[in-house]
């Protein structure tokens, strides 16, 4: 049984919600010339740091490749890289501004898979995990390698995945806690039956009211 790692963020003066924000400053970095390293599209930080945690039920507690199945916070990225079979776990920063990554592409779809330095600890626990469509004619990932179809499609907690209209995403989501014309945002934070602190939340993009970019992530703290 994998051991539980958290995230002490007091020691560092942060509650929940600062140390889930300082994760994804962490994809602000620059990524180097070699495009094996694709890193993260950034993040819009100011439109997260605006968004209120209104969502009462848990958010991005499990994950799926196909019939592989994983769950935040728990399945390492050594254990996703070794049932793929393909990939390289990437790395850049350091100490509490180190994050890892794999990321794949299957046709035009891209995928990341991460974990922040600290808050994913030393076994580089799954914290977050992004998969986008990118539009005809745009050029994939070339440095991330393809994705074997068995391990499609992805889909975060039994139900969310690209393809869905907003109508379908609200009806297995409810109703989000920010909405824009071309997006949609749901935060939760909560308190565990241990007396932790869980901050979770997805980042959802649309075209044509399909989902076309779907980004999730959940920090616990102690």
């Amino acid at each position: 049984m994998q051991k539980r790692l958290t995230f002490n963020a007091r020691q560092f003066g942060l509650d929940g919600r600062k140390a889930l924000f300082v994760l994804l400053l962490l994809f602000m970095i620059p990524a180097g010339d070699c495009s094996a390293q694709t890193p993260p599209p950034p993040i819009d930080e100011q439109a997260f740091e605006r968004m209120k945690p209104t969502v009462v039920k848990r958010l991005a507690t499990r994950f799926s490749l196909g019939a592989f199945a994983g769950r935040f916070e728990e399945t390492r990225l050594g254990a996703v890289r070794k049932a793929v079979g393909e990939g390289a776990i990437h790395h850049q920063g350091d100490a509490g501004g180190s994050v890892y990554w794999l990321c794949y592409r299957r046709a035009q779809h891209r995928l990341w898979i991460v974990s922040g330095g600290e808050i994913g600890g030393p076994d580089h626990l799954v914290t977050e995990i992004m998969e986008e469509l990118a539009e005809k004619g745009t050029e994939a990932s070339t440095g991330c390698p393809t994705i074997p179809e068995q391990f499609a499609p992805v889909v975060f907690d039994g139900k969310l995945h690209l393809g869905m209209s907003r109508m379908e995403v609200v009806k297995a989501l409810g109703p989000p806690s920010q909405s824009e014309a071309a997006q949609m945002m749901y935060s939760h934070a909560g308190k565990l039956a241990n007396g932790f602190d869980e901050t979770a939340w997805f980042i959802l993009r649309f075209r044509e009211d399909k989902l076309v970019s779907m980004r999730g992530g959940k920090t616990t703290t102690n």
